[in-house]
This record gives structure tokens, C-alpha cells and sequence, in this order.
């Protein structure tokens, strides 16, 4: 008699251990998109929204913001967030009516209205 296991046996080991590898991995899919959508419910914000981006360099941004009622155009870098102008909501043009569960989305876009606001200061 053979001590061990003879080759059935081994492909039958090999056979179990790939289905439960493929079972675990399958589970971290659904368990990663289970967490995502949570956590996206989660920090989704009336109060606070991010309205539009201008990226200016690799790690430069400018973002405009909707918070409360006011819009707030920021600057955001590597390792700094700064205030760059704060605005009203009748200073921010052609909003559209905001849809459940969607965004405010400016139908003018971001680079127009810096334009403007850099045309009117200078």
C-alpha cells in the first residue's frame, strides 16, 4: 500500500482548492461593490456638492462648490485646499433645475464664468 496521495487524489485537491479560490474572489467582488455603493449613499451630502473641476496641473485644481447656498470656487493642491472667492447663487449663471439624486451641473461651464469673474475684477 502507497503512503499519500496517488494522482486522482491530487487533482481532486487541486479542483477544490481552485473552486474555493474562485468562490473567495467572487465574494470580494460583491463584497467591495456592496461596500462602495454603501459608502457612496453614505457621503453623498445635500449640503455640500462639488459642482465642477478645471485641472490646472498634474497635482493643481480649481473646483467649484456648492455649499448651503453659496458657491465657493477653491483651489486645490498637493498638500493645500485654499478659498479663492466665495459667491452667491444669483452670481453663478444658467443653473439647472437639480434632478433627485443628480448634481447641480452649470450649462455654462467653469473656464466661462472664472473668465468673467477675472474680465470684471481687472
Amino acid at each position: 500500500m502507497i503512503i499519500g496521495a496517488t494522482g486522482g487524489d491530487s487533482l481532486i485537491q487541486l479542483i477544490v482548492v481552485l473552486v474555493i479560490f474562485a468562490f473567495v474572489l467572487v465574494m470580494t467582488v460583491f463584497t467591495t461593490r456592496f461596500i462602495g455603493g454603501y459608502q457612496k449613499l453614505k457621503m453623498s451630502n445635500k449640503n455640500m456638492q462639488l459642482i465642477e473641476t478645471l485641472r490646472l496641473s498634474n497635482t493643481k485644481y480649481l473646483a467649484l462648490m456648492k455649499v448651503a447656498d453659496k458657491y465657493v470656487v477653491i483651489g486645490v493642491g498637493k498638500d493645500e485646499i485654499n478659498k479663492i472667492i466665495e459667491l452667491d447663487e444669483s452670481e453663478v449663471p444658467d443653473i439647472q433645475p437639480v434632478e433627485e439624486g443628480k448634481p447641480d451641473r452649470l450649462v455654462e461651464g467653469f473656464q466661462d464664468i472664472l473668465e468673467k469673474f477675472k474680465n470684471k475684477k481687472g
